[in-house]
Order: structure tokens, then C-alpha cells, then sequence
């Protein structure tokens, strides 16, 4: 899967400890009572005051998006066999047929790069995720009383937009609602909840039947809807807006009724002003040599993210499993890994501000081009003499797992993280979108013909084929890709047109990163 954020979220300024008309008055308070204060409150020393817990419970509300969007992504390798093997709707589905059942979603999600942008400035955030509760119903209720193929097509494309939306719209707001100390979190939600919606389906699809799974899977939508309809809108929204006394509500919700909002809403004032300030034109934006080189760099790694062949192995690897020997045992190597995906994306969550981009995208494209080399070989000897693998299904296996880890760790989030710091704030708009509709749309093409290249070039070239493409982005990411980790979004600009950046203007620049205005 591809986690998907298109736009850039606000980066709301850490403010200072002194800054007049700021925080609680907690730096008058004596230490036992702020000791007594809740472990979501953080004094002024950090540059913040207010209540954390209301932003952690709209986050995870906000998330419920993405785990609607991760049950769609991956409904497919449960259903695989029992639509098209055991007819379970009562109508053929052959595999050709159930690719394009599986790709179509891809299409709908690409669709919905531009329009969720515009959405977002016109109603709001929050109301636009909301009005993405109806396509994802509407799909899913096309799926569950699906009489042919069209149908199941159709529901399918209507769950791409409802799911591609969500990839722009609950990132944005997530980023925008919160404060700076727990903005990188909140921001791990979306990504973790897609894989748990992934490993939710894969447990709940071993145990049901196709239409059961369909309607469990349609109550999460709604659900979501219901709860994230008590949630605040962005508060940037409303200043976007010039409704500064809406702002302030939804700041009190969010910091809590004791929060003075001032200087925040001053400095989201100030934020946006220099945004639409720097507003340009986006050919006079694609002649700049930095925005040239962000654009190759950002669909450079869209390209070897999806032609890893992530989608192929997520929407297909009970097949995968079954080819292998697995027999009885596939739906439970699913769960393992979906497990191993949640697992996976934690970790990354946890070391990517520490280890660095560069170093995530290259180890984890090295190791994912082992693991293909793996099953490469696996279904070679198997093609060659079945009796040779025999013993060895446990190989196809362990390289699926280490496939999804790796790829789980690096090159599935870090490239959507890298859009964001790569393009300057007054190109995103355009620019980043751009990279999100390349994204689906390989996303779509890997799905829909993986079956008709493993069928031309039998399972074990498929796998050489991908094997190949993750070297050759290995190679990409050590040649093209610069290492942003600890950089300010200028210090990015700067060395993207050439310039060479000095040890001390990094460690000074470095902290400027919160302080870089939102996307307009």
C-alpha cells in the first residue's frame, strides 16, 4: 500500500516560553502542582501549554479514514480464491476479470488527488471527510448485493475515492490540529491505521464469507462518520476563512477550555498571509532548478515504491501463498503478515527522525530486492522440478514476510514523507498532487497486469523482473536522493538548487523546520 498524503500539513510555530498572552499561566505555578497536572499538559518551558488528549482523541477519530481505506486495500487477497474459484456470488469471475476488480480502486483514489484539495479549502476539512462516508458506503453496497462484475467494479472505484480522499484530507487535519511536540505521532496514526485496517481484513476474511466480510467492512465507514462528526474542524481552516471566533473554539477543544489561544491564532494569521504572499504560478514554479529536482526525486520514488511490486504482493499473496505449498495454511500466513506490517510501520515511525530518510529508502529497497530474488529462485525450482521445493515452502513465506517488512520500514512511508519537506510551501498545491496521481496510477497498472505478466512470464520472472527494478531504485536513491532529516524546509530549497550547506548553518537552521508556514 501507499500512504498517501498529498498535501502538506500545517506547521503550526513553537512558540516561546516568554511570548506574552501564551499558555496558562503555568510557569507561575510551584512544582507540586504542576507535577499534579494531567501527563498531556506540557509546560511553557517546551514552548506549549494546553491539553494533549483532545488532539490524540481527534487524530485517532480522524484515522478512522484510513482504516476504512486500509480495508478496501486489502479485501482483495481474501476474496481472490473464493470469487474466483468457488463462486461465491453465484456469477463466474475469472482472473482477468478479478484483476480489474482489484485495479479499479487505484483509478477512483487517483481521481481524487485534485478535487480532495479543493474540498478542503472550500468546505473544510472536516466536512470533506465526512461527505467521503457516502462513496465508501455506496461502494461497499454495491459489492455486498453485486450481481455481476460491473458492479463489483464500480463499488470498487467508488472505495478508491473514498479512500484516496482520506489519504490527503486525515494527514492534513491530523498535522493542522496539533502542536508541535506530538505532531510527528499523531502524523504516525494514519499510515499505522492502514495497516491495521489490512491486517483486520485479512483476520476477519479467514473466518467469513466474501459478503459477510463486505458488510463488516461497510459498518467502519459509518461508524467513522458517526464519531468524527463530534470533532472540531482545523482550527487553520477557519483562519483560512477569516472566522477567527470559530478558530478560537476549536482551539479551546483542542487545548482545553483554560487554553489562551491568542498567540496561536496570531501566528496561524501571520502563516497564512506569507503563504498566500508567496503564492506563484505553476509554470514560473516548474522552471526552478529545486522545484525540477524535487519533482524527478519525488516521482523517482513513486515509481520504484510501486514497481516493487508492494500492491501485487498485498493484494495478492494468499495466491502467492497458495503456489508455494501453503495449502490450509495461507489465510493464517495473511495475518502474519499484517501483523508483520503493523509491526513494521511502528518501527519506522519510531527511527525515521532518527536514523534519517536516505538510509530507511536504501536498506529497505536492498532487502526488499532480496526478498524477491528469494521467491524468484523459490518458484525457478519449483517451474523447473516441483519436487525440488518440497521441503522449502517455508522460503516463499519468509521472503513474503521480509518483503512486506522492509518495505513497511522504508519506501512505504518515507517517500509520502518525503513530498512534503521536498517542495517548497507555495508549490505543493500543485506539485504534490502531481505525485500522488502518478502514485495511484502505477498502483493501479502493478495490480491490473500482474496477473497477465506472471501468466506471460511465469511467477518466477515476474519476481526476477521486480528484484531488478528494486536494485536499479536502490541505485536511484543512493545517486539522486539527498538526506533531509534535521534540515529546515529552506536549507531543502537551498540544496536542491545546488547550494552547499555548512555544518553550522545546518545545526543553526535545523530548528526552523516547525516554523515553516502551512500549504495555502
Amino acid at each position: 500500500m501507499s500512504g498517501i498524503e498529498e498535501r502538506e500539513p500545517l506547521i503550526t510555530p513553537a512558540l516561546p516560553a516568554n511570548r506574552s498572552g501564551y499558555g496558562t499561566g503555568e510557569n507561575v505555578m510551584n512544582p507540586s502542582a504542576r507535577d499534579a497536572m494531567s501527563k498531556f499538559v506540557v509546560n511553557n518551558v517546551a514552548g506549549e501549554s494546553g491539553r494533549k488528549l483532545p488532539q490524540y482523541i481527534a487524530g485517532l477519530a480522524a484515522s478512522g479514514g484510513a482504516l476504512a481505506a486500509g480495508t478496501f486495500l486489502g479485501w482483495t487477497a481474501p476474496t481472490d480464491k473464493p470469487l474466483t474459484e468457488k463462486g461465491e456470488y453465484g456469477f463466474p469471475i475469472s482472473d482477468e476479470a478479478f484483476s480489474w476488480i482489484g485495479s479499479i480502486s487505484n483509478l477512483g483514489a487517483a481521481v481524487m488527488c485534485f478535487p480532495i484539495g479543493y474540498m478542503m479549502k472550500m468546505i473544510g476539512r472536516k466536512w470533506s471527510m465526512l461527505s467521503m462516508v457516502l462513496p465508501l458506503v455506496l461502494g461497499w453496497l454495491l459489492i455486498i448485493f453485486a450481481e455481476n462484475v460491473a458492479m463489483m467494479m464500480v463499488g470498487r472505484f467508488f472505495l478508491g475515492v473514498g479512500g484516496g480522499a482520506f489519504c490527503v484530507a486525515a494527514p492534513t487535519y491530523t498535522a493542522e490540529i496539533a502542536q508541535p511536540s506530538i505532531r510527528g505521532t499523531l502524523g504516525t496514526f494514519f499510515q499505522l491505521m492502514v495497516t491495521v485496517g489490512i491486517l483486520f481484513v485479512y483476520a476477519v476474511g479467514a473466518g467469513v464469507d466474501v459478503q459477510v466480510l463486505s458488510i463488516i467492512c461497510g459498518v467502519i465507514p459509518l461508524a467513522f462518520g458517526v464519531i468524527f462528526f463530534f470533532m472540531p474542524e482545523s482550527p487553520y481552516y477557519f483562519v483560512e476563512k477569516g472566522r477567527y471566533s470559530e478558530a478560537s473554539s476549536s482551539l479551546k477543544w483542542l487545548r482545553g477550555a483554560q487554553y489562551d489561544e491568542a498567540a496561536e491564532i496570531e501566528d496561524l494569521k501571520q502563516a497564512d498571509e506569507k503563504v498566500k504572499a508567496e503564492a506563484i504560478p505553476m509554470l514560473v514554479a516548474f522552471r526552478q532548478k529545486a522545484t525540477i529536482r524535487a519533482l524527478i526525486i519525488s516521482l523517482g520514488l513513486m515509481f520504484f515504491q510501486q514497481l516493487s511490486g508492494i500492491n501485487a504482493v498485498i493484494f495478492y499473496n494468499s495466491a502467492i501463498f497458495a503456489s508455494a505449498n501453503g495449502g490450509n495454511e495461507m489465510s493464517s500466513a495473511s495475518i502474519i503478515v499484517g501483523g508483520i506490517q503493523v509491526a513494521a510501520t511502528l518501527l519506522a515511525s519510531a527511527v525515521v527522525d532518527k536514523v534519517g530518510r536516505r538510509i530507511l529508502l536504501l536498506v529497505s529497497d536492498f532487502m526488499m530486492a532480496v526478498s524477491t530474488i528469494l521467491l524468484a529462485v523459490y518458484f525457478q525450482l519449483k517451474q523447473d522440478d516441483p519436487s525440488k521445493v518440497d521441503d522449502l515452502s517455508w522460503l516463499a513465506v519468509l521472503a513474503v514476510c521480509l518483503f512486506i517488512a522492509m518495505f513497511s520500514i522504508g519506501y512505504g512511508p518515507v517517500p509520502w514523507l518525503m513530498v512534503g519537506e521536498l517542495f517548497a510551501n507555495n508549490v505543493k498545491a500543485f506539485a504534490s498532487p502531481v505525485a500522488g496521481v502518478f502514485n495511484w496510477l502505477l498502483a493501479f497498472l502493478v495490480t491490473k497486469i500482474f496477473t497477465n505478466l506472471k501468466d506471460g512470464m511465469g511467477e518466477a520472472g515476474v519476481f526476477w523482473l521486480f528484484s531488478g527494478i528494486s536494485l536499479l531504485g536502490t541505485v536511484f536513491v543512493f545517486v539522486m536522493v539527498p538526506e533531509t532529516k534535521g534540515k529546515s524546509l529552506n536549507d531543502i530549497q537551498r540544496l536542491l538548487a545546488g547550494e552547499k550547506l555548512s555544518t553550522e548553518q545546518n545545526g543553526t537552521e535545523a530548528r526552523e523546520d516547525e516554523r515553516d508556514p502551512p500549504m495555502a
